[in-house]
């Protein structure tokens, strides 16, 4: 593969991080901030809690050149029952759990879109509960058959979902110049901001959603001419793009509504559409971002369905989520796998907000440990190669905002932060059940992750020896039966 220019690789980590989460994650912010100068500071405290991430990641990346990403770097780090306990949670919540939030969010956008139609003012509180989950259902329905019918829609489809992401980032900047500013901006900022810390810890959630993709920076940059002094300048500058754009469309949406429609809307960005240009510009809104989570979701269950394919053709999942149907030549049995569990979460998760939790407590857990794993590696191996080395500041910056994160939902999201615990847990039996072969380097499941990045990307497992870490974007994954298999240790 031709290495990635400076221009492209940072066009690609703001790709991995511009999402669904700013067209829907900024009323959870301002909901429990209480007010915009607040709101903003945790939009900024979010973008930099994200580069430093990116950065501690980075250093692994270089350091530890493996393929595996996370699962490698605990691997190394701490040993096969926490990198195991990593690809548990992944398979098993993480990823059914965030396509469970993106599902939603389509829902909600959709819903109102249809509601709106037949009444002139909906609050979002008008709209039931089970005509939410009951269209994010079904979402999850139609993208699966269209994963399994087409598989190589996936691909194409990804390019279009993006440009439509962005563009509707670019449409909110534009607008703010033609808006007048709200009571939101003319009030003062920080007026009635809360003192809660288990609050901020809340809405730090939210704003970490929207910046989720960060944790991949070291997968592109790995792939990129000169990567020790290409790896820094994509994460500093991607990073500050990002932040730069989600800043500047908060404050769109300020100058536009009043706090207060904010904080109790999952669609901002239709209210936003609909207060500048009446209900045509709430229902193109609309129906832009409903379209860009259908792309988000369709791409999501496309990777993560081939990853437990995968992993039944090695023997870590039972054989039949390994087949590949004769006629269509993709993955049923492990799509339907895939749905029934992003299912279970959207019937049984508690809704949009709670998913939300529940998914930033798990996965950055995993985040903490890992850089945490860095700052190990710094004291007990001081001579160990590091292509890339940031400022040790760096990690510690991260894993004590982190340590703040794990510690609020104890008191602020309680159920979240159990169910995040437990799943966690539960895959500690399930380890030792497992590990058949008690002199094995690595867990099942630590081998079975490591080998699903490896085969995804087209390269050797970490066992076969040492080399960058790199990975071709998820659009050029095809759902189509591969003749190669690596035998089981």
């Amino acid at each position: 593969m031709k290495p990635h220019t400076l221009h492209i690789g940072v066009a690609l980590v703001v790709g991995l991080q511009i999402g669904s989460g700013i067209f829907s994650s900024p009323g959870v912010v301002v909901a429990n901030t209480h007010s915009v100068g607040a709101s903003l500071a945790v939009w900024a405290a979010s973008g930099l809690l994200g580069w430093t991430g990116a950065s501690s990641f980075a250093e692994l990346g270089s350091s530890i050149p493996v393929n595996g990403g996370a699962q490698a770097y605990l691997q190394y780090a701490y040993g096969p029952l926490v990198s195991y306990l990593f690809a548990w949670t992944a398979i098993s919540a993480l990823k059914p759990g965030g396509n469970a939030v993106i599902s939603l969010i389509f829902a909600e956008y959709l819903n109102r879109l249809l509601w709106h139609t037949t009444s002139a003012e909906v609050s979002p509180d008008d709209i039931p509960q089970w005509a939410t989950k009951l269209t994010a259902v079904a979402a999850v329905l139609v993208v699966s058959a269209i994963c399994v019918a087409t598989p190589s829609l996936g691909p194409r489809t990804s390019v279009v979902f993006t440009t439509i992401k962005i563009s509707i980032t670019i449409l909110g900047l534009v607008q703010i110049a033609r808006g007048r500013a709200s009571t939101s901006l003319t009030e003062p900022l920080f007026a009635n901001s809360s003192t809660s810390p288990s609050a901020y810890a809340l809405a730090l959630y939210s704003g970490l959603w929207a910046f989720d993709g960060w944790d991949q920076a070291n997968y592109v940059a790995g792939e990129m001419k000169n990567p020790e002094k290409n790896i820094p300048r994509v994460i500093h500058s991607s990073m500050a793009v990002v932040t730069t754009l989600f800043l500047l469309a908060n404050l769109a949406y300020f100058a536009v509504l009043d706090k207060a429609t904010v904080g109790r809307s999952n669609t901002v960005a239709l209210d936003f559409g609909r207060a500048l240009f009446g209900p045509i510009g709430g229902a193109l809104f609309a129906v832009m971002v409903a379209i860009s989570c259908f792309g988000a979701l369709n791409g999501s269950l496309f990777t993560t369905a081939r990853l437990i394919c995968v992993a039944g053709r090695e023997g870590y999942l039972p054989a039949m989520f390994g087949r590949h149907n004769k006629t269509l030549k993709t993955p049923l049995n492990a799509m339907c796998l895939q749905a029934a569990l992003t299912i279970g979460f959207i019937v049984i998760g508690g809704g949009f907000r709670s998913l939300i939790n529940f998914a930033v407590v798990a996965s950055w857990s995993a985040y903490f440990v890992t850089v945490l794993g860095l700052v190990i590696l710094r004291v007990k191996e001081p001579m160990l190669e590091r292509p890339y080395k940031t400022w040790i500041i760096t990690p510690l910056t991260f894993c004590a905002v982190c340590l703040f994160l794990l510690c609020m939902p104890v008191i602020a999201a309680p159920l979240e932060a159990l169910a995040a615990l437990g799943f966690i847990l539960a895959g500690i039996p399930v380890y030792y059940i497992t590990q058949r072969n008690e002199g094995a380097p690595t867990s099942g499941m630590s081998a079975m992750f490591a080998n699903l990045v490896a085969r995804i990307s087209g390269r050797p497992s970490p066992g076969a020896g040492w080399e960058a870490v790199a990975t071709e974007g998820d659009e050029q994954v095809e759902m189509t039966e591969q003749s190669r298999t690596s035998p089981r240790r």
